[in-house]
């Protein structure tokens, strides 16, 4: 099957409240949504999430390999819709350049956030025109909870929060640290939720190895479940050494991009855990790939998000958490809770306890409102395939 034409909508959907870590303090989404059309009329939704930081993709660059790179090789290629064969052989045809030939920016680690946009937005179509839910190439094996995640705000922001996800049933919570007032940040929340609840940080690379060390030391007496991306990414061996200097379990998430960086860390005992987020991993393909390799080392894996992301890369990492043999924390899917107004046209948040229900209509299961990609979007770009 032809893909005929692509949009791509750059987009700034409001936050109710505005959401900070140690590297950046976000007020809007900055999401790029990829719309494809093929040649029998059916429309497929993808999205990309650029974070310079992370994987040294920006929205512009995102979107200039998007256009130049990734379009070409789409609208070149004959898809097979998927019928029943195997899943994750089904998703790596999916073939879609992961480098730029030119290689022009070297600042860029991967292109993954743009390689998801286009690789979800082919996986919603094909399934949609075969009348197929990614739930049945991806079946569920468990129920997804999520978790609640407090920004870098003022101590008393941290509690007011905190007593909120307690109040709606949250088991889990994600603290972002920064180097300040940590101790006392901790001991407020605990304080707030009482032993039951899980708590744990991310440092979003913000300390040094013996910072690092010496943090995850202060704050193991709240009982922290896991650190994430306490030091920049770097060399493997700098994060295995603070993993062997304390007892709280660290977790890759910036140092976690490529399938490379998978056998890095697991090769050098870097961490206990994984971070898998769709965007910065590249999509269902090669994250799929990243767990198989988690799973075979015994590394324990948390499906992420990206802060701001809409409906469409939330269904999909609902589909991946259910989907997924185990997993330790599950982030996302706050939707409304988050944005002002999200694509759906119905809500796909998280309910009471941090449940949620299963996504099972076709493609990725949620129904997407064009005229909110037109409302928000900031810049569109309309791509027609080359008469053959």
């Amino acid at each position: 099957m032809r893909i005929v034409d692509a949009t791509l909508f750059a987009l700034h959907i409001p936050f109710v409240e505005a959401f900070a870590h140690s590297v950046r303090s976000r007020s809007s989404s900055d999401s790029i949504v990829v719309r494809l059309r093929a040649e029998d009329g059916t429309v497929g939704y993808g999205e990309a999430v650029a974070r310079p930081y992370v994987t040294g993709e920006t929205v512009a660059s995102c979107l200039e390999f998007m256009e130049r790179t990734l379009w070409p090789a789409v609208q070149a290629t004959d898809y097979v819709p998927w019928a029943g064969q195997d899943a994750i052989a089904w998703l790596e045809s999916l073939t879609l350049p992961t480098e730029d030939a030119a290689e022009a920016d070297t600042s860029v680690v991967a292109w993954n956030a743009a390689r998801c946009g286009f690789e979800l937005a082919l996986v919603d179509c094909l399934l949609k025109s075969a009348g197929v839910s990614l739930g049945e190439l991806l079946p569920p094996r468990h129920p997804v909870t999520y978790s609640g995640v407090i920004t870098a705000s003022s101590i008393e922001g941290a509690v007011k929060h905190a007593k909120r996800f307690k109040q709606f049933g949250l088991p889990h919570i994600k603290v972002k640290i920064t180097g300040e007032a940590d101790w006392d940040r901790l001991a407020a929340i605990r304080a707030a939720v009482g032993p039951a609840v899980s708590l744990r940080v991310d440092g979003n690379g913000v300390y040094s190895v013996e910072g690092a060390i010496a943090t995850c030391e202060a704050l193991a007496e709240f009982h922290i479940d896991s650190a994430e991306q306490m030091i920049p990414r770097g060399d493997p061996q700098a994060l295995a050494t603070v993993q062997a200097a304390t007892a709280i379990p660290q977790m890759a998430d910036e140092s976690l991009i490529t399938l490379a960086d998978a056998e890095a860390l697991i090769a050098a005992k870097a961490c206990r855990g994984f971070n898998l987020r769709l965007s910065k991993c590249g999509g269902l393909g090669l994250t799929l790939a990243i767990a198989d390799l988690a799973q075979a080392a015994g590394i324990q894996m948390q499906v992420g998000c990206q802060v701001g992301e809409t409906a469409i890369l939330s269904a999909a990492g609902r589909h991946l958490a259910a989907y997924l043999p185990e997993i330790s924390f599950c982030e996302g899917s706050y939707g409304s809770l988050l944005l002002r107004e999200d694509l759906s046209r119905r809500p796909i948040h998280f309910g009471h306890q941090g449940l949620a229900k299963p996504l099972k209509g076709p493609g990725l299961g949620v129904e997407i409102q064009d005229d909110l990609l037109e409302k928000y979007a900031q810049q569109t770009i309309s791509l027609s395939a080359k008469a053959v």
